[in-house]
């Protein structure tokens, strides 16, 4: 009796001091979107045209995930301005983020875009101080290579500082421990030595060869971070920012959003480092939502589209060979012909079409934007009911955020039935 009593003891005494894996599983529920009459709602689904094999694996990552509490899965968003301004994509990301539980899992790459003049997304903060170039995938004549991103910053200013903050609004979920920094001296990386100016300390970037990054190791977590540049000799060099990306070892889903204002499919392809940073990035699931940009051409063609997507997939496949894919359809737009007149663009049927047969091509699943809008001339029932710019291209922050609540549902309504 006394024997079975004492093994009882060390059994519980065993199971209190053992550490145990937190697990973030939870009921998981869609999140209420408004109504509107216009909308057709019962196209709010993630349709499989082709073998499912490829993205129920993934989905069945998360599955894994979701049962133990370990593992990393890596969702890459990219597209255009519809992503730059990651209203939809920071909507999917916080949603996706409830799977994560009590998981401080990082918040996913960044970018300093203020820093290149143009929109940065309001859910980070970011300032800087001293002489900064910049260029874009956009831009045909550069002479700056670019990565992942689609953008880089670059400069030689002693002076030069970059500052980004995480949370604002008072919000406190991002942190991490580790800073990677895709950047680079294009001539010699020990011309210019990246720090961290962190409280009282200086620290600098180790650079990393085999992934030709710089790594900053922080003392404690943090969610903010200034960057600054030691030129190390008497001729300044420049450098170059391809973006940030906060990590730490936490498990769960990291969600990614890269997106440039104006870029095509095109655009990415002509990005040389793609691979190479790619790798830092090693995505699970890429969701394309490139397109908008491409269908404004009078001479668009789904042959002609579908080739690019396959050129872009051939480099992701380098990678990533396992990668599953999720395509966005374009959503609805109009073409302005004249001042404040404008033109329904009926190239998003032909893109809509592509879209699906992409997603044959790769075993891919289709979100159809363009069908669950209203289809053909819907962006002006969008833009009435103040969803929609009066461009009829972009949507407001409250649409963005209804596409991404509603884009959320259906991937989460996908992974249930899977």
């Amino acid at each position: 009796m006394k024997k079975c009593v004492i093994i009882s003891i060390l059994m519980v005494l065993c199971f209190s001091f053992t550490p145990q894996t937190k697990q973030p599983k939870q009921p998981l529920r869609a999140v209420t979107v408004p109504e509107y009459e216009f909308i057709n709602y019962d196209c709010n689904v993630i349709q499989i045209p082709g073998d499912s094999a490829r993205i129920n694996r993934f989905f069945r990552k998360i599955d894994t995930f979701a049962e133990t509490g370990k593992g990393r899965i890596n969702i890459l968003h990219i597209g255009g301005s519809h992503v730059q301004a990651d209203w939809f994509t920071h909507t999917v990301r916080q949603n996706l983020d409830s799977i994560n539980g009590n998981f401080q899992t990082p918040r996913g790459l960044l970018f300093p875009f203020s820093v290149a003049k143009t929109n940065n997304p309001d859910n980070y903060k970011v300032a800087y101080v001293g002489e900064w170039g910049a260029t874009r995938n956009v831009h045909k004549n550069r002479e700056i290579p670019l990565g992942v991103s689609g953008i880089a910053v670059y400069t030689n200013d002693p002076a030069a500082r970059i500052t980004v903050s995480l949370n604002v609004n008072g919000n406190r979920r991002w942190n991490f421990t580790r800073l990677r920094l895709m950047g680079y001296v294009e001539d010699d990386h020990r011309c210019v030595t990246p720090v961290l100016y962190h409280n009282n300390d200086v620290i600098k970037g180790l650079w990393d060869f085999t992934t030709q990054t710089y790594l900053f190791n922080l003392p404690e977590p943090t969610d903010a971070f200034t960057m600054g540049f030691i030129q190390n000799d008497i001729i300044p060099h420049t450098f170059i920012v391809n973006g940030f990306i906060p990590e730490n070892d936490t498990p769960g889903i990291v969600y990614h959003a890269i997106g440039v204002n104006g870029a095509s499919v095109n655009s990415y392809l002509f990005s040389e480092n793609l691979e190479e940073e790619l790798h830092l990035l090693n995505p699970d699931l890429v969701i394309f939502a490139i397109g908008i940009n491409d269908a404004t051409s009078k001479d668009f063609t789904q042959a002609s589209f579908c080739r690019n997507y396959n050129a872009l997939i051939e480099r992701i496949e380098r990678v990533n060979p396992d990668c599953a894919y999720l395509f966005i359809t374009n959503n609805d737009s109009f073409r302005r012909i004249a001042r404040r007149k404008y033109q329904v663009n009926t190239n998003g049927n032909i893109a809509k079409n592509a879209f699906y047969q992409l997603a044959e091509d790769h075993q891919g699943g289709v979100w159809d934007l363009f069908s669950l809008m209203g289809g053909l001339s819907s962006m002006q029932k969008w833009q009435t009911a103040g969803l929609a710019r009066a461009d009829k291209v972009h949507f407001t922050k409250e649409g963005y955020q209804l596409i991404g609540d509603m884009f959320y549902n259906a991937f989460i309504d996908y992974y249930k039935a899977e």
